[in-house]
């Protein structure tokens, strides 16, 4: 009997139906890596929801398998479902991450309550090789928003594979540090089969501005800047961070951090030599009231709009120790994540409301991509050479379009694959196909619940949130079915618009003569008479407000 060829499966678990919770199981024979565990943040369609994971059961279910879970970079959107992950599995998994990267980790264990000892943290660099089973991993240095990211060559017996992370091809970077280019062509000279590339900016012609450009723009607004000035940004944006502490200082202001993972991040960021801000020069949050205006940067979160972030508190009047006064200057250093693009309006009107002067992505060049372009994209395939293509880390739209620039550089179309989450490429010396989806989808964390919010109750959450709730209360015989009393309709988040006296006279009625229909019907049970209700009244609603709240029919028995 011939021996069958073992074959590589790839199944990205997250990351391919949005910016977030990216995710990528690599699996050969009784043997599994993942690269990067992360999270989305949720918008409006989300109501009450905190942090949105991917389904990571397909990886618990087959844990025995599992050599390590690799993290290209500290963002959230890579590393958030890291500590979720790590407590659902019942086994010492090594977790391998640059140095500042697995600072970044170190924070979510403590926060997450994960004794480190109980997980393997496994510094790598740039430059550096890991052998697990039978993958091998050479990592090289990239470009980000942030230190230290890497992406990973893959050598498996099955073929090579280049996952890029996330990454631009910034000329000028802030710490001097470039992409590999050296490793690339090597990886490109040895054979690759498969590249895995960030499609963030497919549709972005051109390349992406560097970091630097930003520098002189934010130098000029926080020198010339009357009062005080107020900065947002990611708190993981060490290089954006960097160039606004420089500033600072270089004006005579001192520097306060304000917002809880702002300041995690910056001790962690500070203390491993990734952020270089003299002690001298940093204040307690709590002390800026105490400087003259003129001398005061504060650093804080609340770049996307977050209703609890520190910028958003300050907007509102609600911080503990920053308001935003009449005089001062906020600058936020961002661009919106997509669906964001409300929250971060609604807290630039509620800052200029309050008298500062804003300056935004859409007023003044205070922001550019951590993400290269459309270029930067084809250059990157032109590099490595890909057999096979498979464009990750971005919405459907930004993978069409990054497959269409892999078939413009000489990929054919066949050899380009648009996956879903959940989708099985299985990948060997003779070639590449889609075989199956596996388990996959998403879970979300509300508060300390984790799963217990499913599509029902988030359904449920966005019908109250839209059309409001109509709680009816009805009183009957146990016996015979029949009205006691008269119902009582009690609603909340309900506009009845003009005449709405006259509706709720007439929703009382309608109830009525339910009521009665089902007494001449003989009907006793709870159910049914909780339906009929139900109905009438969602039927009369519709009809007099256009609206279909929710309704909670309850009925007492005497």
């Amino acid at each position: 009997m011939a021996h069958k060829e073992k074959r590589l499966r790839i199944i990205p678990l997250g990351g391919l139906d949005g910016i977030g919770k990216n995710m990528t199981v690599f699996e050969y024979g009784d043997d599994m890596v993942v690269i990067d565990a992360g999270i989305m943040f949720p918008d409006d369609d989300h109501p009450g929801v905190d942090l949105i994971l991917p389904d990571f059961s397909y990886i618990v279910k087959r844990q025995a398998k599992l050599r390590a879970i690799v993290i290209t970079h500290g963002h959230e959107d890579h590393t958030g479902a890291l500590p979720y992950l790590l407590k659902a599995l019942d086994r010492r998994v090594p977790v391998l991450g640059t140095k500042l990267t697995l600072g970044l980790i170190r924070g979510k264990l403590e926060e997450h309550r994960i004794k480190q000892k109980s997980v393997k943290l496994q510094e790598i660099h740039g430059g550096g090789h890991v052998s697990m089973g039978p993958f091998a991993f050479d990592f090289f240095a990239v470009n980000h928003s942030i230190p230290d990211g890497v992406g990973v060559f893959i050598r498996t017996p099955a073929g090579n594979i280049v996952h890029t992370g996330d990454f631009k091809l910034d000329q000028t970077p802030i710490d001097g540090r470039l992409v590999d280019y050296g490793a690339l062509t090597r990886f490109a000279k040895a054979g690759v089969d498969l590249l895995m590339s960030d499609s963030t900016n497919a549709e972005s012609p051109g390349i992406t501005q560097s970091e630097a450009s930003v520098g002189p723009v934010l130098r000029e607004i926080i020198e010339n800047a009357e009062g005080r000035v107020i900065a947002a940004s990611f708190s993981s944006h060490i290089h954006r961070v960097q160039q606004i502490c420089d500033a600072a200082v270089g004006a005579g202001r001192k520097v306060a951090f304000a917002g809880r993972s702002m300041r995690t991040n910056t001790d962690i960021a500070r203390e491993l030599g990734y952020l270089v801000v003299d002690d001298k020069n940093i204040i307690d949050a709590s002390q800026a009231s105490k400087l003259r205006p003129r001398k005061v940067l504060v650093m804080c979160t609340g770049s996307q709009g977050e209703p609890l972030s520190a910028l958003a508190r300050m907007a509102n009047g609600d911080h503990k120790t920053v308001t935003v006064e009449q005089g001062d200057t906020v600058i936020i250093a961002a661009t919106p994540v997509p669906g964001n693009e409300k929250a971060v309006n609604r807290v630039i009107n509620r800052l200029a409301k309050s008298g500062a002067t804003v300056a935004h992505r859409g007023s003044l060049h205070v922001h550019v991509s951590g993400h290269g372009a459309a270029e930067e994209l084809k250059l990157m395939l032109n590099l490595v050479r890909p057999r096979f293509f498979v464009p990750v880390h971005g919405e459907t739209r930004h993978l069409v379009a990054h497959a269409a620039l892999a078939q413009e550089v000489g990929i054919s179309k066949e050899n380009v694959f648009v996956l879903g989450n959940g989708d099985c490429l299985e990948m060997s010396k003779a070639g590449a196909k889609v075989t199956e989806s596996v388990e996959h989808g998403v879970v979300y964390v509300d508060g300390l619940g984790v799963g217990d919010v499913g599509q029902v109750v988030l359904r449920d959450r966005q019908l109250l949130a839209k059309d409001g709730i109509a709680t009816v209360v009805v009183t009957i015989d146990t016996q015979t079915g029949r009205l006691v009393s008269e119902p009582d309709l009690i609603t909340r988040g309900l506009a009845w618009g003009p005449g709405g006296d006259a509706v709720i006279t007439e929703a009382g009625a309608r109830i009525v003569q339910t009521l009665a229909k089902t007494h001449k019907e003989g009907a006793t049970d709870q159910a049914v008479i909780k339906k009929a209700v139900h109905d009438a009244l969602s039927q009369l609603l519709w009809e007099r407000t256009r609206s279909r709240p929710m309704i909670i029919p309850v009925v007492v028995e005497v």
